[in-house]
């Protein structure tokens, strides 16, 4: 159940960070607001998780989770360029991510 709360953060990590961006240097109130929102559950599901799971693990998985993820958001909905080298670097995460995962206690 821990490995749960710890992709919902990862995810909420992901939200609050893309609704900051929307919320235009906080001018644009409603997604000034979920990026609050965003911060708190993303913060409540790393605490849950910490609780149950060592932190050598959750805070790497954490962190990639919200990079890849920005990544991916950047790509589809504000339609970033990347590289080539960038891509492959962004599939190492994922791989190190998995590779964290599988090989967790």
């Amino acid at each position: 159940m821990a490995w749960i709360y710890l992709i919902i953060a990862g995810i909420f990590e992901v939200v609050w960070s893309t609704c900051m961006k929307l919320s235009d240097g906080f001018h644009n109130i409603l997604f000034a607001f979920l990026t609050v929102v965003g911060v708190i559950l993303n913060f409540a599901g790393l605490i849950i998780a910490t609780k149950h799971l060592p932190i050598s693990i959750v805070y790497p998985v954490w962190t990639g989770i919200g990079a890849v993820g920005s990544v991916l958001v950047g790509i589809f909905l504000f339609r970033e360029n990347l590289n080539l080298w960038t891509i492959f670097f962004v599939a190492l995460l994922i791989i190190s991510i998995l590779g964290i995962k599988l090989t967790a206690k």
